[in-house]
């Protein structure tokens, strides 16, 4: 193989090549099979402050990682040297590691059946044609517009404009390569406010596949603003226990922790509450749980998991009831279960939602907690175990009264779930998982 220039390496041609050297090399230096994941990505991103260029980063980069199996025992080893002096050393060494590991039953490459041959790539790849000089002009005018929008806002931690493409690989010995590219870009505001001896900061972002798909400088401003000012004046809780509403950018990572509990992972290693729940109803009757990995402009859109293994629209929760574990080929193996094309996580997940905005689910609530931002990492998936802090508002007769913050929500996951009152059709879009505002039953609220 002729040494692949880094520059030269964004093509897909180039990228097949690349990792049928490298898998022909592992089978020649003994691997009896092996599979190889390839991220390359290239773009840039600039930021601006009060007025001034603060950085203009570009990056170009790769990593591959290969895993080589001689019968039950395996070597991984990553590396980002493509020459092939670097890439014989680098499988020798995954070749060595595998000569002295454990034997693994369950180890090895997915069964051929079950790979992507004849995959479609997704339709997620739109570069965004614009020059730094324009990022830099774009993010000027951001952080100027956001500045003007209220005399209480005194400064700005920045405005930054991204723009990434990238190549994702998965190659075997199987016979399979499967390469596709995505494109991302991001805008984001930071600013703080200030009232008397109160300081309070805040930020927006909006981020897609396609630039057409972002919000403009002017929504992104404005929100940045709105949600700075409207901390001012935050205060403390009494501890008391209330209905309480996860704010949509917030509520997907319930749903996240979820999807954490039915993992493959999560679940041979016994680290789940939701071990042997399949079957079982976790939610109300009103929650469905489902992912669209082949949908274009998905930010989790994929024809392949990172098993190589064919993705498939899943149904995780119909009805309230448990229908399915996430599981890749090794943790589908030891749990003596069938792959679900999740190796690596899901993709584009969506939750049931109802008809009702935020502004209606306050309304439903009468009285309670809203909350937009949380803070540490306070959740036990083993025992469901939730506590974290957070910050919102006081919210009565439907309406918000003030911001609150110095608070610590806490309950457990398994009741959090099961009284799950509504899902709002204020959805986020901007992530993997896909949900309105979410309305609880009941937590504890710790504050003075």
């Amino acid at each position: 193989m002729n040494v692949i220039e880094k520059s030269a390496l964004f093509n897909t041609d180039k990228l097949q090549d690349l990792t049928n050297f490298i898998l022909q090399e592992s089978l020649q230096q003994g691997a009896s099979s092996a599979e190889v994941d390839m991220g390359v990505n290239k773009g840039f991103s600039v930021t601006v402050r009060m007025g001034e260029v603060e950085s203009v980063e570009y990056h170009q980069n790769k990593g591959i990682s290969l895993t080589v199996y001689q019968g039950k025992r395996c070597g991984t080893v990553s590396l980002s040297d493509i020459r092939p002096e670097a890439i014989r050393s680098a499988v020798a060494a995954a070749c060595n590691i595998a000569r002295y590991t454990d034997e693994d039953p369950y180890s090895g490459l997915a069964e051929k059946d079950l790979l992507a041959f004849g995959y479609e790539a997704p339709d997620i790849y739109f570069p965004w044609h614009i020059s730094v000089e324009d990022a830099i002009a774009m993010a000027l005018d951001c952080e100027k517009k956001a500045l003007a929008q209220d005399k209480r806002i005194c400064n700005s931690e920045g405005v930054s404009v991204t723009t990434s493409d990238g190549w994702s690989v998965y190659g075997n010995t199987h016979g399979f390569v499967g390469i596709f590219p995505a494109s991302r870009h991001e805008i984001s505001c930071m600013l703080i406010a200030k009232q008397g001896g109160d300081m309070q900061r805040d930020y927006y972002y909006t981020n897609a596949c396609a630039p057409d798909q972002l919000d403009t400088i002017q929504t992104v401003a404005l929100q940045a603003a709105e949600r700075t000012v409207r901390r001012l004046g935050a205060r403390r809780l009494q501890t008391c226990q209330a209905p309480v509403i996860f704010a949509a950018e917030e509520a997907r990572g319930l749903l996240g922790h979820f999807m954490s509990a039915i993992s493959g992972g999560s679940l041979y290693r016994k680290s789940s509450f939701l071990v042997d729940h399949l079957g079982k109803k976790i939610f109300p009757d009103h929650i469905r749980l489902f992912e669209q990995p082949y949908l274009a402009k998905g930010l989790g859109s994929s024809p392949f998991d990172d098993d190589g293994v064919a993705t498939r629209p899943n149904v995780f929760v119909e009805d309230g009831v448990l229908q399915l574990y996430a599981l890749g080929v090794y943790s589908a193996r030891k749990l003596n279960m069938q792959t679900t094309g999740n190796a690596g996580g899901v993709h584009n997940l969506f939750v049931s939602t109802g008809k009702k905005d935020l502004a209606a689910l306050l309304k439903t609530m009468n009285k309670g907690l809203l909350v937009t931002e949380l803070m540490g990492q306070g959740v036990h998936l083993t025992t469901g175990d939730y506590s974290r802090g957070a910050s919102g508002f006081w919210v009565e007769n439907g309406e918000i009264q003030y911001p609150v913050q110095e608070i610590t929500i806490a309950s457990n996951l398994r009741d959090m779930y099961a009284r799950l009152a509504e899902i709002g059709c204020d959805i986020d879009k901007r992530g993997n998982i896909q949900t309105g505002s979410i309305l609880l039953e009941n937590m504890t609220i710790a504050g003075e």
